[in-house]
Formats: C-alpha cells, structure tokens, sequence
C-alpha cells in the first residue's frame, strides 16, 4: 500500500489554486459536477502524480478547519524557499531550528486556515527506522 494523496476542501476554489501556485503546485485538471462542485487535483513539480486534490462545494458554505493539524513539505532550502514565498506576496513564518540533528522549519498558512509544514532536513536526511 502507498499514500496516493489528501483532499481539503475549499471555501474559494480560485483563491486556493491561487495561494497553491505560489507555493510551487501545478495543477493536473479539474472534475465539475451539476451542482457546482468540482475537485481539482494538483502536485509538485518533482512529483510524478497527484499529491493534493482541492474540493470545492459552494452550497456547503465557508469551510471550518477543525481536528486537522498540517501537512509536510519537504525543500530542499527552507531560506530559498521561505524568500520565494515572500517576494510572491505570502506569509511564511520565520525559520526554525530543531537541534544540530533536527530539521529546519518554516509554516504557511492557506487561506482556509489549513496549516502547512516547510522542511529542510539536515545533511543525511530524515531519521530512518
């Protein structure tokens, strides 16, 4: 088994894809429903298929982040990266450091409120089992 990818839904589907290109996600295509719905799956440039679908439901009004913590992004400079984002108009935190073994991490927040972890991992890379 493998993860293929994760869903949030999304109070305004032409803000999000928006805020999702400035943080580097190109989109695959989008899937429209009679009602007005529509899911829109998008991936990172070194990904080679969908890792993120953005769900939209306009009738189900704003969305409510609740019970989700964040999710991870791996960079390979969180200062390149982090400077990227800023001159592209949004708000990543300050940098932080974990320890001399630890990673370097930023966060983003989208404009749902759904929180984005960036990761630099120290030479040698993650911890391994």
């Amino acid at each position: 088994m493998k993860s293929i990818l994760f869903a949030l839904r999304v109070s305004d589907l032409e803000r999000s894809l928006a805020f999702y290109a400035k943080v580097g996600y190109v989109s695959l295509g989008k899937v429209p429903f009679d009602d007005g719905s529509s899911l829109v799956w998008l991936r990172l440039p070194d990904e080679t298929s969908v890792s993120l679908e953005l769900v939209h439901r306009p009738a189900d009004g704003p969305v409510e982040v609740r019970g989700f913590e964040h999710f991870a992004i791996e960079v390979e400079s969180l200062s390149a990266t982090v400077d990227r984002l800023t001159a592209a108009g949004l708000a990543p935190g300050a940098p932080e450091e974990h320890g001399p073994d630890g990673p370097q991490t930023s966060w983003l927040v989208d404009p749902d409120g759904y929180r984005l972890e960036l990761v630099e991992w120290p030479p040698g890379g993650p911890p391994t089992p």
